[in-house]
């Protein structure tokens, strides 16, 4: 009798265990992501790369490459603790990315709370609400950030755009609605909103259509004083600078108003499903940099950006898409003849199984008009293909990238 008390006990302990255990979970996961990638046209200096072509290993064209861990706890009552850390590398060298002062887990670093019925509130590094409720119709989708996004990522609709010290709430799905706001503390003395970042976003999803409208806005700590990254809180892995790491991306697109006292983006996408294989996506945004006292420009200069992208699942293993943007910026600081860009971008994917795919992206651009220094001086506009070609020497730019991706 003893011998079965001890083995029921036993049974219930272990199963008691097990039961404890599946309320818990991580993952471990990630991308690995390298291509060869040529461009005309570098911006790079000497005779082997100014207003040349040149061909390069590139890593995370498709997608940036990553390892991860996300997991989740059951608190009970259906609200769960959850997690995420997440580092980027360049597959090409072994190197981190996106790191700033020497950190690992750059990409994404942060913990909260979620339940069905309130919402997710997170915090630490993260997505803004902008980013995370537009990007479901983003350009980047099929076309890559790295070739796709609008000329120089302008308006952040890129996975490229994270923010510190950042606080985020997500409603849950009502009535196809989805509501988000998030806010980055600056941590400035003295100064509640100097440094800061926030944003609010709406999202509607209804069967085969959907649209989404997002607000953001980025305070510079040095009232215009020094470059984004000061103390600012918004992110790009593009550039570093600052106590607070990563500034906005910087590219001969925005060059001249990267000493703005703060920026501020309104944008809408929304998509389309017409079949499995066929879907539409469409997006506009307005693109603003105020000045402060010490910028090299005195008035707001505001760029508008429009764009649709057309995708097509030809087959179980095939994905075709192609789109097109104009990027325009208003007339402003002694400009005459303002900037305007013209994006066409292709892609091509092959799936190998459900982890493993070829690609092939296919970008051009042309620039036009004039835009300025971060001086004020003003000079011919030059291209920049998405966010990750960098820029060229003239108006016209071709880039073309081929390579191999594998998640686990």
């Amino acid at each position: 009798m003893k011998k079965r008390v001890a083995f029921a006990m036993t049974a219930v302990g272990l199963a008691a265990a097990t039961a404890a255990h599946a309320q818990s979970s991580v993952t471990l996961y990630g991308i690995v992501d390298n291509a060869i990638a040529w461009q005309n046209n570098s911006s790079g200096t000497g005779a082997t790369s100014g207003g040349h072509s040149k061909v390069q290993m590139a890593t995370g064209i498709w997608a940036g490459s990553r390892f991860g861990l996300k997991g989740s706890e059951d608190l009970g009552g259906g609200t769960k603790a959850i997690f995420q850390l997440e580092a980027g590398f360049n597959a090409n060298n072994g190197t981190s990315q996106w790191s700033q002062g020497g950190g690992i887990f750059t990409r994404q670093a942060w913990v909260g709370m979620t339940n069905p019925t309130y919402g997710t509130l997170t915090a630490g590094r993260q997505y803004t609400a902008y980013y995370t409720l537009l990007s479901p119709y983003s350009p980047t989708t099929w076309l890559t950030g790295y070739y796709g996004a609008h000329p120089g990522d302008i308006d952040s609709l890129d996975t490229s755009y994270r923010a510190n010290n950042s606080i985020v709430y997500m409603s849950p799905k009502f009535y196809g609605f989805t509501v988000g706001g998030s806010y980055s503390l600056g941590g400035v003395a003295g100064s509640f909103n100097r440094g800061s970042t926030w944003s609010a976003a709406i999202q509607y999803l209804n069967g085969p259509a959907g649209i989404a409208v997002g607000y953001q806005r980025v305070n510079n700590s040095s009232l215009g004083g020094g470059a984004w990254g000061a103390n600012s809180t918004v992110q790009n892995g593009l550039n570093t600078a600052g106590t607070n790491g990563v500034e906005p991306a910087v590219s001969s697109i925005n060059n001249g108003y990267q000493f703005a006292q703060s920026q501020q983006r309104v944008a809408v996408t929304a998509g389309y499903q017409f079949t499995p294989a066929w879907d539409i996506s469409v997006s506009y945004s307005n693109v603003q940099y105020i000045p402060g006292t010490l910028s090299g420009f005195k008035n707001t200069a505001i760029f508008n950006t429009a764009g649709a992208v057309l995708h097509w699942k030809a087959a179980p293993q095939w994905d075709f898409a192609a789109g097109y943007s104009y990027t325009a910026a208003t007339q402003s600081n002694g400009v005459s003849s303002a900037a305007k860009y013209h994006q066409v971008t292709v892609s091509q994917y092959y799936s190998l199984s459900k982890r493993t795919g070829l690609y092939a992206v296919e970008a051009y651009q042309h620039a036009s008009g004039n835009t300025i220094t971060p001086t004020g001086g003003i000079v011919a506009a030059t291209t920049s293909i998405g966010d990750g070609v960098g820029a060229g020497s003239k108006q016209n730019q071709i880039a073309v990238g081929v390579g191999l991706i594998h998640r686990f």
